[in-house]
């Protein structure tokens, strides 16, 4: 088992290099089994990144879609080794009167067909190590899809339900 979650957490880590911060990345996005079920490409653009999410065999309807604080992403763990939204000490949802944080971002929708196709500029994260919103930190980050909507304004994580598919941002052997 331990060898298996070795093996996972490296293949679902986004490729990167310290020469490379300007650089797109992709990571494998999986579900609460280990399986992948699609793959997130984060790419820095002017005024912030570009996160794009393409996956099948998700649940239809509205999902939460957030950035989490640590790139940690162990389905047998229901994921909560991705720790919390990346806050930066901001409240969460869109209503809130110090909110958003960096981590919170539009609920994603998903067909009756289990697809999810979605593109979502995030102005309040950037792709370095240090700063604010950065998301390749010491410990990396991590995109979550949770299994409801997220209502815009609970805290701290907006009701969204349990954590259904993962995938980290984070440097090579990060």
């Amino acid at each position: 088992m331990k060898g298996t979650l070795i093996g996972l957490s490296a293949g679902i880590l986004l490729a990167a290099s310290p020469a490379a911060a300007n650089e797109a990345r992709t990571a494998d996005l999986v579900n609460g089994d280990g399986q992948r079920i699609g793959q997130i490409t984060v790419k820095p653009v002017s005024g912030g990144v570009l996160l794009t999410a393409k996956a099948q065999r998700l649940p239809a309807g509205a999902h939460g879609f957030h950035i989490h604080e640590t790139g940690k992403c162990e389905p047998a763990a229901g994921f909560k080794t991705a720790g919390g939204h990346l806050a930066d000490g901001a409240s969460h949802g869109f209503h809130a009167d110090d909110g958003p944080h960096p981590g919170d971002m539009p609920n994603v929708h998903v067909g009756s067909d289990g697809v999810l196709n979605v593109e979502v500029l995030n102005s309040r994260v950037q792709l370095t190590e240090s700063g604010d919103g950065a998301l390749l930190d010491r410990d990396g980050s991590a995109l979550m899809i949770h299994s409801g909507p997220d209502d815009y304004e609970s805290q701290p994580s907006g009701a969204a339900g349990a954590r259904i598919a993962c995938a980290v941002i984070a440097e090579s052997g990060g």
